[in-house]
């Protein structure tokens, strides 16, 4: 009986031990205390994801670049062809005879360099040749430099001033159209125009290269007398709106024999050299 007693008395103490070991597994595993921070894992990221998001960004901005090269060169060509859609008959006539008269001038020069060239490899004396050569270089140089004076067929151009002032730029766009349509050697009042002539407004009447001159302008050209006087009296040309605009008094008159006498000083350049 003192045996059973004693069994019995045990199974109750092992009961209590197991149940308080359990309680206290369950208060350690209890993260709601703190005790032991949950930590959350963030989800792997995939790589083929990535991957194909860079392939999706590299193709649109593929896209998008053609995108607006294909507009920037159909813009180009609308500009360009409008530039020309917007030009009257007349202008464009003008334009082709203006075209046409700078392609024989290059045409032309082409021709005289060619022969020049084919004589002094021809010539006995090649020395006097080039020498020769080289003084009819200088004069048609001296020409167009205007260091000296030249004579032959062209116009006369008589400007009028009858109500208004006639700006300079409108003096400048008439110098640009006869040398546009072929005129070698012109003359502003007495002022031989070149390259570096410049126009500018005064009180008065215009400026020429720094030389004050007043209305009536007078503008001899040598060149084509045809294509010269096609270039101011078409219509809507320069001498239209000359007339329309400023109400100037426009004539021109062709001549056989055109006599430019005033003349320019060679320039001393500061930084361009002649190649040896």
């Amino acid at each position: 009986m003192a045996k059973e007693t004693n069994h019995k008395h045990k199974q109750p103490r092992a009961l209590n031990r197991l149940l308080h070991q359990e309680m206290a597994d369950e208060i350690n595993d209890d993260v709601s205390t703190g005790t032991f921070p949950q930590v959350k894992k963030k989800p792997a990221r995939s790589i083929r994801k990535g991957t194909g998001r860079g392939r999706i960004l590299t193709t649109l901005l593929v896209i998008i670049l053609c995108a607006l090269l294909g507009f920037g060169y159909v813009t180009q060509i609308q500009n360009s062809q409008s530039s020309y859609a917007t030009l009257s008959e007349d202008e464009l006539v003008r334009l082709l005879d203006e075209t046409s008269a700078q392609v024989d001038t290059l045409e032309q020069q082409k021709t005289q360099l060619s022969e020049q060239l084919r004589s002094i490899k021809s010539a006995a004396d090649k020395q006097k040749e080039v020498e020769r050569v080289a003084k009819e270089n200088e004069e048609s140089s001296g020409i167009l430099s205007g260091r000296l004076p030249a004579e032959g067929k062209g116009v006369v151009i008589t400007v009028g001033q009858r109500s208004g002032h006639i700006p300079a730029s409108m003096m400048f766009t008439l110098i640009e159209e006869l040398r546009n349509a072929g005129a070698e050697v012109m003359e502003f009042n007495g002022v031989r125009v070149v390259t570096s002539t410049s126009f500018t407004d005064t009180e008065s009447g215009v400026s020429c290269s720094g030389q004050s001159v007043t209305p009536p302008y007078t503008i001899k050209a040598i060149g084509d007398p045809s294509a010269l006087q096609n270039a101011i009296q078409i219509a809507g040309g320069v001498g239209s709106q000359l007339r329309v605009k400023h109400g100037a008094a426009v004539s021109v008159v062709q001549s056989d024999s055109v006599q430019i006498n005033a003349v320019r000083q060679s320039t001393d350049y500061k930084y361009a050299r002649t190649v040896e």
